[in-house]
């Protein structure tokens, strides 16, 4: 069941899985995405683990609010907010949840906010984790072909929009495994009939180019952190990840060939059983 609480002014969206004596363990999802991109079984794994598991949509995504006052911002030149804010809604999150502290993971931009709330609110953070991210925005810059389907102009219906989804991830998607148009459709549809708004996108795009690089911020984090990478991915390259490692001290790294900028369900085990070694470590 979708909740809401106030946590840093505006509205979240929210859903849990598992036991509330559980360790608390928080999904940041990346650019454009909702809470459902965090599959409802890859959560029930996580909770199966002894993890309460809370996810939840970001700002200017799903059934959080969105800042339509603020227009489309000219891309590299403003933003509405940054990084920092998106960070601060996740701790105003927790704060509404009556967390202390959680372990936070983080995906695309998701990983961006949880490495900026690390930073931030380091005492509110036990672990860290950062799959396919990036300390900043020209680290490891997607390829061509990537960009393209990035910045493409958005679809004009549901039927397009769906069309364009497989078309997306069949570029930047994992080419080691294969491709689940099914699955694609499924959550493109749910995803287009919970909230479709291009523009809170372009705002979220806005933000991460505006927020700069986390590097060295990033070497000065006592948090125990793995980084989560596919080798094959098109969108933010394994230099992302190599670099997210890097700059964090005792950072764990774990890539897998033929991942791109998903989660394959084949290495939903594996990924889990890392995850939980680092939260129960």
């Amino acid at each position: 069941m979708t909740k809401h609480a106030v946590a840093n002014g505006i509205q979240i969206a929210y859903e849990s899985f598992g036991s509330s004596d559980g360790r608390p363990l928080l999904l940041i999802m990346g650019l454009g995405a909702q809470l459902i991109h965090w599959d409802d079984e890859l959560c029930e794994l996580l909770a199966e683990q002894g993890h309460h598991v809370v996810r939840f949509d970001n700002r200017d995504s799903g059934l959080s609010t969105h800042l339509h006052d603020e227009g489309v911002p000219a891309l590299g030149t403003s933003s509405s907010y940054l990084l920092d804010d998106m960070a601060d809604d996740a701790a105003g999150l927790m704060d509404a949840l009556g967390w202390i502290a959680a372990h936070v993971v983080g995906a695309s931009m998701g990983g961006m906010i949880a490495q900026t709330l690390a930073i931030r609110h380091p005492e509110r953070v036990l672990t860290l984790t950062s799959i396919m991210s990036t300390p900043g925005p020209n680290v490891a810059p997607p390829t061509p072909e990537a960009s393209a389907v990035l910045l493409a102009p958005p679809a004009p219906d549901r039927a397009s929009v769906l069309a364009q989804a497989v078309e997306t991830w069949s570029v930047i998607g994992s080419p080691g495994f294969d491709l689940d148009r099914e699955r694609i459709v499924r959550m493109s549809g749910q995803a287009y009939d919970r909230s479709f708004d291009p523009p809170g996108t372009t705002r979220q795009l806005a933000a991460i180019l505006a927020s700069g690089d986390r590097t060295e911020q990033l070497g000065r984090l006592g948090v125990p952190a793995l980084v989560i990478h596919g080798e094959a991915d098109l969108l933010v390259p394994v230099a992302g990840g190599l670099a997210t490692a890097a700059a964090i001290p005792g950072a764990r790294l774990l890539t897998f060939p033929g991942m791109g900028h998903d989660l394959p369900k084949p290495l939903w085990p594996e990924i889990v059983d890392a995850i939980t070694k680092l939260t129960t470590g």
